[in-house]
């Protein structure tokens, strides 16, 4: 695990200027790579490039270091991340008669993309984004992998393409302050992150999963293509015991593979489906006792450690147990916040950095439960969609406002508590006579309607998400299948993955997600959806897979998921600090509010008449953002 940089000036510039910059760029992420760091820079007759890397050893711990040359020194590469299957890659290589000076995943990549050129990107499984310069064709290549697990930023201007795996590298390497993005703002806004391709900032971009870019030397010209086609899910006639049997199989091999490591290496356990079955599978795949971790809150409502323990118990791990209070929010919350770069509110990014913290003091790899959720069908919010179907089938649209009027007045909460009242109160307003009504499931901030109550009109855009539409051919999102694509591209990518990469790589930690495997992804796309949710159980196949392994009904029992009491806390330890950014001057100053609207959100919530903690979680982690990062760059 590692970060990168990059740059590219479009005239020639000293090699000297360049070194430095990389350095600059370097040394804004050493968290992400404290072990080792490399560069290389070269100047040509009307072009400089260079690029520079920061390495966390996981893997090949005295010969991986990079950059990495062929052998000829005509291609270089700097990489982050791990490939799971290198070995194999590897060996089908050699047998070509590729030889190797190194035991690095990094090195195969290489060699692999010099043997068979941009066609090798397909053959890779990890989670990765990389950057390939190569002098034969004078080309630069840079790929992210099929999920998104690993970020790539880049900008492109009239005199410098610069890429990086974190935005602060870019936004400290550019001579001026760019302009906040108004998409990317509503995107926020929305969804309570920024999905790619889009930033906060105008003209930087993150690379979207599963593509990659080619940059052109000759006509300093950028083109991005699709590194994998994915094909349309199509149900196959496949047995449940079979489909099953293959679920088991192919879980314990993606664990597997994601157990390579020369260092120390654990899983989270939550006590939740996902974790439980990814625990289950590395203690099975060793003799050593394996070390879990888990978080727990001293707000009993929050805290699930009871699960996690039973699991522990049973797979006889050395289980970690960490308990959280307000006071460690408090002294967290500011630099896990601002490490983001960017507007980001999804409240489980404090717990996840406080665990990530406290499991690197005994392990350097950590496997996790993440995607189990995208893969099999595990979210709430799915059968919650299958429920807008029949009731718009029921409800005439004129009834539905009447429902909805009476809905905003008596489901309305006083505190922080997401239980049935709540879940309620967020499928009627998420209703949607006109095919919208998963977009509004996933935007968890704030509606369409909700926004532009809050916005600033010069701010406001309509149809945010017509180009996430356009990639699903702007078809009706209804059946659980187009909810898990859906989110794939929009919440796995923009959301769930930065708030794991970020919030564990401030502590130097790799997480790695076994359930993130483009095999099991496309194995589970074949799969009819009753396989995947039957009636209303989730994850059905996956809990009949493992369930034999567990105590009777364990896998069936509910779990309310890995967020924050931040309601609370808005109202007490971060009261002070909110009540800051509801001031009429700094309002005004922005422009980009309507003061009113959004400073009796916020009084109303600190007052405990209504309860928005989504919604003003979001504009304290906004404003937050815009002093200590944005206003910093003026």
């Amino acid at each position: 695990m590692c970060g990168i940089n990059g740059i590219i000036t479009k005239t020639n510039r000293n090699k000297d200027d360049i070194t430095a910059l990389l350095n600059t760029m370097n040394n804004l992420i050493i968290h992400r790579g404290p072990d080792d760091d490399g560069l290389f820079s070269e100047e040509n007759e009307n072009f400089s490039v260079g690029m520079g890397m920061r390495r966390l050893s996981i893997i090949d711990l005295s010969s991986g270091k990079q950059p990495i040359f062929s052998d000829n020194k005509q291609i270089v590469i700097v990489f982050n991340g791990e490939i799971y299957n290198y070995k194999v890659l590897k060996s089908k290589l050699e047998v070509e008669g590729v030889t190797f000076k190194t035991s690095s995943d990094t090195e195969v990549i290489l060699k692999a993309y010099e043997k068979h050129g941009i066609e090798s990107f397909r053959w890779l499984d990890g989670m990765y984004a990389f950057s390939i310069y190569d002098k034969n064709i004078n080309k630069l290549f840079i790929a992210r992998d099929f999920f998104g697990e690993k970020p790539l930023y880049y900008t492109h201007n009239e005199k410098e393409f610069i890429w990086a795996s974190e935005l602060k590298s870019i936004i400290k390497t550019i001579d001026f302050t760019p302009n906040i993005s108004k998409k990317g703002l509503n995107l926020y806004f929305r969804l309570t992150y920024i999905p790619a391709p889009h930033t906060i900032y105008e003209n930087i971009f993150k690379l979207e999963a599963n593509h990659y870019i080619e940059y052109d030397f000759h006509s300093h010209q950028t083109k991005i293509h699709k590194i994998n086609n994915e094909p349309k899910p199509k149900p196959t006639n496949i047995s449940f015991d079979d489909a099953k049997a293959k679920t088991k199989d192919l879980v314990y091999k993606s664990v597997d593979s994601r157990s390579i490591a020369d260092v120390g290496l654990g899983t989270f356990l939550s006590g939740g489906v996902d974790s439980s079955i990814i625990s289950l599978c590395l203690s099975q795949a060793t003799n050593k006792r394996i070390n879990t971790f888990s978080i727990g809150f001293k707000k009993a409502s929050y805290d699930e450690t009871d699960k996690s323990r039973v699991v522990a118990k049973m797979i006889k791990s050395n289980h970690h147990e960490f308990i959280i209070d307000e006071d460690d929010l408090k002294n967290n919350i500011h630099e896990i916040l601002i490490n983001f770069d960017e507007p980001f509110s999804d409240t489980a990014s404090l717990p996840t950095h406080l665990l990530s913290q406290k499991t690197r003091e005994h392990v350097t790899v950590a496997l996790t439960g993440d995607g189990g959720d995208e893969v099999f069908g595990g979210y709430n919010k799915y059968y919650i969609g299958k429920m807008n179907k029949r009731y718009t089938s029921l409800i005439p649209r004129r009834l539905h406002k009447i429902i909805s009027g009476l809905s905003n007045k008596h489901l309305i909460s006083k505190d922080d508590a997401r239980g049935r009242k709540f879940q309620i109160y967020k499928l009627i307003n998420a209703i949607d006579y006109d095919g919208d009504f998963y977009w509004n499931i996933i935007s968890l901030a704030n509606t369409s309607n909700q926004l532009a109550e809050i916005m600033s009109p010069e701010y406001l855009e309509q149809n945010i998400f017509q180009e996430y539409k356009d990639v699903l051919n702007n078809q009706k999102i209804e059946t659980l299948t187009d909810f898990r694509l859906v989110d794939k591209i929009l919440s796995l990518e923009g959301g769930m993955l930065p708030k794991v990469d970020r919030t564990s790589m401030m502590s130097s930690l790799e997480c790695r997600a076994p359930f993130l495997n483009k095999e099991i992804w496309e194995f589970a796309n074949t799969l009819p959806e009753n396989y995947l949710m039957k009636g209303w159980n989730k994850k059905h196949i996956l809990k009949e897979a493992f369930k034999d392994q567990f105590p009777e009904q364990f896998l069936e029992k509910s779990k309310s998921g890995f967020g924050s009491p931040t309601g609370d806390w808005l109202r007490q330890s971060l009261r002070k600090e909110l009540e800051s950014y509801i001031e009429p001057e700094l309002l005004k100053s922005q422009g980009i509010f309507n003061l009113e609207v959004i400073s009796k959100l916020v009084k109303e919530h600190l007052e405990g008449k209504k309860d928005s903690t989504f919604r003003v979680w979001s504009y304290y982690c906004f404003q937050k953002w815009y002093k200590y990062t944005f206003l910093k760059q003026n």
